[in-house]
């Protein structure tokens, strides 16, 4: 959680400042987004320390540098932005056929998985296909390499569910749909512990049918099977019990009114309008 990483992580900030003041280092800058540090100095020395000094600084909060991903360079450029952003710009980004662009995505997940860059290329690809009233490709090989990219990249989840959710939408014969639906099921059915993965794999079947069970609570709630979300045994007032029903988080008109294709403001964390 963003919220409380930052917790902690400004601490971090601002043992690190002190201690990097008490080693009388001034000609230095240092960027962080989220767990993410970007070290700049003008004397290598001077960065060796400071990597020290935070190396040091993390494991009082039971945190490490991950070693694979702590690197010194003077090259300013380049070492400022990610692999994976760097190999994504350096190459072909789309194709005119859909299936072609969506399989340059899918290269790009094999060498880079779980990485942003490939998160923002599935969201452009997603633009792309909102716009279309019908598909001239066959959607089931183009379905089959989304969810294999979701299958190895749970970060995309969210977004290859709504790739996904449109391409169903271009099926319109209900026992092939069918037949889709309950192939993917089985496919993340080989993964433990998918239960956000469940709940995103509900959103894009509930509008074409009913007949796909989830063994995820959240899921079960919202087929109304009564599940438990949490212990609420020890909560002795019944009006507090009550307010945190988990029956409650379950809105049925909103579900009612749900598109079958899932749009942009669903997947999307920040919404930019021109």
């Amino acid at each position: 959680m963003d919220f409380i990483a930052e917790m902690v992580l400004g601490y971090a900030d601002i043992e690190l400042s002190n201690k990097i003041h008490r080693e009388s280092i001034s000609d230095y800058c240092i960027l962080r987004y989220r767990d993410d540090y970007r070290i700049f100095a003008s004397n290598p020395q001077d960065g060796e320390k400071i990597v020290k000094l935070l190396t040091e600084t993390t494991i009082d909060l039971g945190l490490k540098l991950s070693p694979s991903k702590t690197k010194a360079s003077n090259d300013v450029i380049c070492a400022s932005i990610k692999n994976d952003k760097l190999a994504w710009l350096s190459r072909k980004q789309s194709e005119r056929s859909f299936q072609k662009h969506l399989l340059i995505i899918h290269d790009h997940a094999i060498h880079f998985p779980n990485a942003g860059s490939l998160a923002v290329a599935l969201g452009e690809y997603y633009k792309r296909i909102a716009k279309q009233k019908a598909l001239i490709e066959k959607p089931m090989p183009l379905i089959a390499i989304v969810v294999d990219i979701a299958y190895r990249n749970p970060r995309t989840y969210s977004i290859c569910a709504a790739i996904l959710s449109k391409f169903l939408s271009f099926t319109e014969i209900e026992s092939e749909r069918q037949k889709i639906i309950e192939k993917i099921q089985k496919k993340f059915s080989q993964i433990p512990n998918t239960g956000h993965m469940q709940i995103w794999l509900q959103r894009v079947t509930m509008s074409f049918t009913k007949n796909v069970h989830y063994d995820e609570p959240v899921c079960k709630l919202v087929t109304g099977e009564s599940t438990r979300l949490w212990n609420n045994d020890w909560i002795s007032s019944n009006d507090l019990k009550n307010a945190v029903n988990a029956s409650k988080v379950v809105d049925k008109n909103i579900i009612e009114k749900l598109d079958p294709v899932i749009p942009s403001d669903e997947v999307e964390l920040f919404i930019y309008h021109s």
